[in-house]
Order: C-alpha cells, then structure tokens, then sequence
C-alpha cells in the first residue's frame, strides 16, 4: 500500500470524524433542562446562539474547503506534509469551538440545579440593573452570571476576545460561591458589573488620559494608581450602586493573613487590600458624606493597626493614604466622553443611595421589604446593606429577604408580561407573589429552602 495514499485516506477520516462531532453538537435550547425561571434572559440566549451558530458555520466551511483540497492533492510526500499541516490548523479551530460551547455550557447547566438557578437568574436582573445608569445613554450588553469556588469574583466582558478567536457576545460573571447569598454578594457582583461598565464609559481610560504620571515624572505613588485604576474604577461603581455594602463586603473578601493584605505588588492589578479599603471608604465619603465612612475606616484600622506593618511598610501606606484624598478629587472630576460633559462623581452619585435616604426608605419598607423593594435590585441590596450596617436587620432575615427578592427578580424576568409593563411592578407589591403557572409551580420557586450553597 502506497503511504501516501494512506495518510491522505486517514486525514480525510479524521476531518470526516470532526464533522460528524461537530453536527451532533446541539443548541444550548435542546439540552439545558431547567425550570423556566430559571432560564437565562431571550436576549442573552439569542447572542449566544447566534456567536455559537456562527462559529460552527464558520468551521463547517474550513472542513467543506479541506476536503476539497485534500480529494485533489495528488499522493505525493510533500502534498501530505501540507495535508497535515493544514489539518493541525482545522483542529486547532475546532478545540477553540468546543472551548467557546464548554465556556457557555458550564455557565448554563447551573441553571438546571436546584435552588441554585433560580438565585443565578435573580442575579442576571440584578447585574443588569447594575449597569444602568441615569442620564448615561449606553446600551448594556446581556448578562448572565454562575457560580464557582474560590475567593472572588470574575467577569469575561462582552465584546472582549474568547479563546481561540471570536468576541464574546455576552458578559459572564463568576460569583463566589462563598459570598451566597447575602448583602455581601452585592459587594462582588456590582465589583464586577463595574468592570463592564467601566469598559463601556472608557472611565478607566479616562483616568490614564488625565493622571498627572502621563504629564510629568510624579512621585510612584501615581504610578501605583495608574496600575490599580482599573480594579479602583470597579469598586467606585461598586459604592455608587449599593454604598457602604459595597465597602463592607471588599472588608470581607480581602479579610486575609496580614502578610497579604499589608503587601503592594505593583505587578498585580489589584490594589495592597488594606489602602484598597480606605480607597473603597474615601470614594464611598466623597458620593455619599456621612460619618459612617470615618467610623468604618477607624474599624479597618483596628482590624490590620498599622503597628502591625514593617517600617517600610509603613512608610509606603502612609504616603498612599496621605495621596487618597487628592486622587479621588481628580478620579471623580474626570469628564469622559461617554458622560457628556458630566464629570464622573456628579454621574455616578444617586441621590436614593445616599446613607439617611436609604435609612428612611427601610423604615418605610421593613415590613415586607421582599415586596416594597422588589422594582429595582441595586436599590434593594443597598437598603438591606445599609440596614444590616447599621444593626437594623439580622443575618438570617437578610438571607430570607434576599433569597425571595432574588426569586422575585428571577420570575419577573421569565413572565411574558413583566416585559415593558407595569403590570409586574403592581404584582410584585402585593402582600401575595403573583400567580405562577403550574408549569412553573415547583420546590425551585421557594425561597426558604436549605441553601443549596452552604455545602
């Protein structure tokens, strides 16, 4: 048998195989089971079906034209040392396919577990929330959020590169499985939605722009500030949505081993966690004034005293703090594009999140808070994270709260009436949760269940 004529026949039924593989991949719609509330947005499964179809058709017509290719080759040896590199190029573009369906897919297949898919859609409504923003004309992308081990959250932007190729059509967010479910998953989920946002307004770029080390040889302490922008741009988006639970939350997630949170590593784009509180506290002061942000700051400082830190150490914190204030100052009066004129603290500063607003709209809400604060999620976190702050509201009815809120959010973005309606709003604040359709009546749709993270 001629060699050749062998090796062309074997690749011919390699790409033949990755074909038959690549038609028995099915659309996400026709293998995800879960209940229908807990179902991802239309819009946000649309993008994804159209970026996967895409991809496939893309890749059925690099097989098509291999083929081709490949029945005309005469069976020579240097035909077939082409063969095979133009078939180690195929499959490379077909490993990026699959790594593109398992990305998504194991976002997905969440949804299917119970409890936790329907807490992941009320996370979807909340992060979309998230993003808007009054008097900022930006067209979110769609979001969808899972969950996962570790200790913090993560975002893959819309419209940024997956690997492989190709640009992811949705914003995926990875909570932290630690974080469920609680005041404290604000923290990370508007942490990470800020970093979307802050692509969409190019805030951290304005920054960089603007920062006086791009105008004169400054002093390292701007230095560390342009490394850290972005990471610093997501937590201000964090505190002007939800507050002082955004800084309280970061308490708790960088609540670490001294020698991490006393430790500036410039090669990190995280900000040292103990100036990355105080930076959380001073941008919190600055949008919303209110003695809360100095008290909480004296906490921090006896949680990790400076008595702690080594001479160099000291020297180092000292100087960025003493920088804080001035940094801020510039940050918020920054005027991206994107804004319109609007410097970045007069846009980003809501006046419903102000410490004394949110503390007398919980008064007016406590009793029946799951109901009353159901319309707009970032509100609602930022009036349960207030509440619980201030010694209002105990952790196992923050807990009951949020999970029933989320479920709310959850059914709300599943009916087919709460599109574009008032209807929702009306039903959602009734004493009664408005009707589910049987097919939907299910122990998924209960809010009171065991927390199916506390495993």
């Amino acid at each position: 048998m001629n060699p050749c004529v062998e090796a062309l026949r074997l690749l011919e039924q390699e790409v033949l195989g990755i074909r038959a593989r690549l038609d028995a991949q099915l659309p996400y719609a026709l293998q995800m089971p879960m209940v229908p509330a807990a179902n991802v947005s239309d819009e946000a499964m649309s993008a994804i079906e159209r970026h996967m179809q895409v991809a496939r058709q893309q890749l059925r017509k690099r097989i098509a034209q291999f083929l081709g290719q490949l029945r005309a080759l005469p069976a020579t040896p240097a035909n077939v040392a082409r063969a095979q590199r133009r078939y180690a190029l195929l499959k490379l573009y077909f490993h990026a396919a699959l790594t593109h369906f398992e990305i998504f897919a194991e976002v997905l297949t969440q949804r299917s577990q119970h409890g936790t898919g329907i807490w992941l859609a009320g996370l979807d409504v909340a992060a979309q929330d998230g993003l808007r923003q009054p008097g900022v004309p930006v067209a979110p992308p769609p979001v969808i959020c899972y969950v996962e081990r570790g200790h913090g959250g993560a975002i893959r932007r819309a419209r940024t590169r997956l690997p492989g190729g190709g640009n992811n059509p949705v914003a995926v967010i990875r909570m932290p499985r630690e974080r469920m479910v609680g005041t404290g998953i604000a923290a990370s989920l508007y942490h990470e939605v800020g970093h979307q946002a802050s692509a969409l307004l190019d805030l951290a770029n304005a920054y960089k722009r603007a920062s006086p080390s791009r105008f004169v040889r400054g002093p390292s302490i701007w230095r560390a500030w342009d490394r850290w922008i972005g990471e610093i741009v997501a937590d201000l988006w964090a505190v002007s949505r939800v507050g002082i639970a955004a800084t309280v939350g970061l308490m708790s997630v960088v609540s670490l081993p001294r020698a991490f949170v006393m430790r500036i590593n410039l090669d990190d784009p995280h900000p040292a966690p103990w100036i990355r509180v105080k930076l959380s506290v001073a941008m919190g002061r600055a949008l919303y004034p209110h003695p809360q942000w100095s008290a909480l700051e004296a906490v921090w400082e006896r949680l990790y005293p400076r008595t702690q830190m080594s001479a160099a150490q000291r020297a180092s914190f000292d100087a960025l703090s003493r920088a804080i204030p001035r940094f801020v100052a510039v940050l918020l009066s920054l005027r991206p594009h994107a804004l319109r004129g609007r410097t970045i603290g007069a846009a980003l500063s809501l006046p419903d999140r102000r410490p004394e607003a949110l503390l007398a709209l919980w008064q007016r809400v406590r009793a029946r808070p799951q109901q009353l604060l159901a319309d707009t999620p970032t509100l609602a976190f930022a009036v349960l994270g207030q509440a619980r702050y201030s010694g209002l509201l105990p952790a196992q009815t923050e807990l009951k709260v949020i999970a029933e809120l989320l479920q709310r959010w959850a059914l709300a973005g599943y009916l087919p009436w709460s599109a574009g309606s008032t209807q929702l709003s009306v039903a959602l604040n009734q004493r009664r949760p408005p009707a589910i359709p049987p097919h939907v009546n299910s122990p998924y749709l209960n809010p009171l269940h065991a927390n199916p993270f506390a495993a």
